[in-house]
């Protein structure tokens, strides 16, 4: 029996593909629901699994293809082919991220990396000969390739010269320039927020919210909310909370334009910016206003882990009523956020500083965090646009009114 492996339906509007890389080389076996080949939309990254355990047979290794195309096929076995030498003159898979093909042997795990590590391996330049796998029947992981990784800097750490010693000038390496292809991913980014800054009149206000109660809060309850829920309270659950509040208050906010009218939603389905090692993505919370903490830290910590192992879906990313980006994490201080369009507003976090405030006509440290809200002034006006800013401050610099719903 022989199954090919055809492009899948990818969601609304997504018509082609490119291949990224090919997990296996023509002619090696592969487990059935194993990864055998990446693909990158205009909107994701994902995997095609093998529906059948048998013999790759590539057609197409690299390029542009068309959804419903037929790019291999497989043909069905339960036993794995007979070690063989390699044949030099056999076609090699074009794809640069491509890892070399594991060994048939008896234990075909051992040895041969998980895709997230063998993008790993390739972005870092090693060999998965040299990495003992710490996995499943010997399977190299994310984390062998991470340690390996390490262990390799230490090791070419050069030995410090002592103080009679003449230095040594070592002659410098030669000029370079490399080009690489811009991702799909990357190149709809691109075009996205170029759109979003020519076809909005977007304008940006800011204010900055005392964090001191809700770091108090989070210090106080962190271990036993841990404990109950299996999962960190972060700062993201008290921002998404307060900011579904101030939506349903002001649901300019969380609307968006449509032509000559303005659709008004009456749900709010936030997108959490996320960054992966292929660009910037958005996946939504839907209903954000009817979940828990515990589920809104639950779910942005499954987004943030598919991210970084490229398995976000579209479905994860489609859709958004209202967007919050944490330029904080990086450590910004400050930032105007680009509108994630069509949503008509964007809540920047960033970093929390302790700095002199006036309380009660005394001056006092607290941490503090400045937020700007960008906003599509067509739409929203300046006075909707603050007034929302200054109730998720007032909000959060009084969490117990998010328990309560004020």
């Amino acid at each position: 029996m022989k199954k090919d492996i055809i492009i899948p339906e990818a969601g609304e509007s997504v018509t082609e593909a490119d291949i990224v890389s090919w997990y296996k080389h023509d002619g090696d076996y592969v487990v059935m629901d194993d990864p055998i080949v990446e693909l990158e939309t205009d909107k994701a990254s994902m995997d095609l699994t093998a529906e059948i355990s048998g013999i790759v047979s590539i057609s197409i290794k690299s390029g542009t293809v068309q959804v419903g195309q037929v790019i291999g096929s497989i043909t069905e076995s339960d036993e794995k082919p007979a070690s063989k030498e390699p044949n030099p003159s056999q076609d090699k898979i074009a794809t640069e991220a491509s890892a070399p093909a594991a060994t048939h042997n008896n234990d075909y795990a051992k040895g041969h990396p998980s895709p997230a590590a063998e993008k790993l391996l390739n972005e870092r330049g090693l060999s998965a000969n040299d990495i003992q796998g710490s996995g499943k029947d010997g399977r190299i992981t994310k984390h062998d390739v991470a340690q390996a990784s390490t262990a390799e800097s230490v090791s070419k750490k050069p030995e410090a010269t002592s103080k009679s010693e003449e230095p040594v000038i070592s002659q410098a390496a030669p000029r370079s320039t490399e080009k690489q292809p811009l991702s799909r991913l990357r190149k709809t980014l691109m075009n996205r927020l170029v759109e979003a800054q020519q076809t909005t009149a977007s304008l940006t206000t800011f204010n900055e919210i005392d964090m001191a109660n809700v770091i108090a809060l989070r210090k106080k309850y962190k271990d036993a909310f841990k404990e109950k829920y299996n999962t960190g309270l972060g700062f993201m659950s008290f921002f998404t909370k307060a900011v579904t509040i101030a939506l349903e208050a002001w649901p300019v906010i969380n609307a968006s334009i449509d032509g000559e009218h303005v659709l008004y939603n009456n749900y709010c389905d936030i997108g959490i910016a996320v960054s992966t090692p292929k660009g910037l993505v958005v996946p939504v919370l839907r209903n954000a206003e009817t979940l828990s903490f515990a589920e809104i830290e639950s779910q942005i910590r499954q987004y943030a882990i598919k991210g970084q192992d490229g398995k976000l879906t579209l479905d994860d990313m489609s859709g958004g009523t209202f967007t919050i980006t944490n330029g904080g994490t990086f450590g910004s201080m400050l930032s105007t956020p680009i509108l994630n369009r069509p949503q008509s507003a964007i809540l920047g976090m960033h970093n929390i500083v302790e700095r002199p405030v006036a309380i009660n006509g005394e001056v006092v440290i607290h941490p503090i965090m400045y937020v700007a809200l960008t906003y599509d002034h067509r739409l929203i006006d300046g006075r909707e646009a603050v007034q929302f800013l200054v109730m998720v401050k007032n909000l959060l610099e009084d969490p117990s009114r998010l328990l309560l719903g004020l």
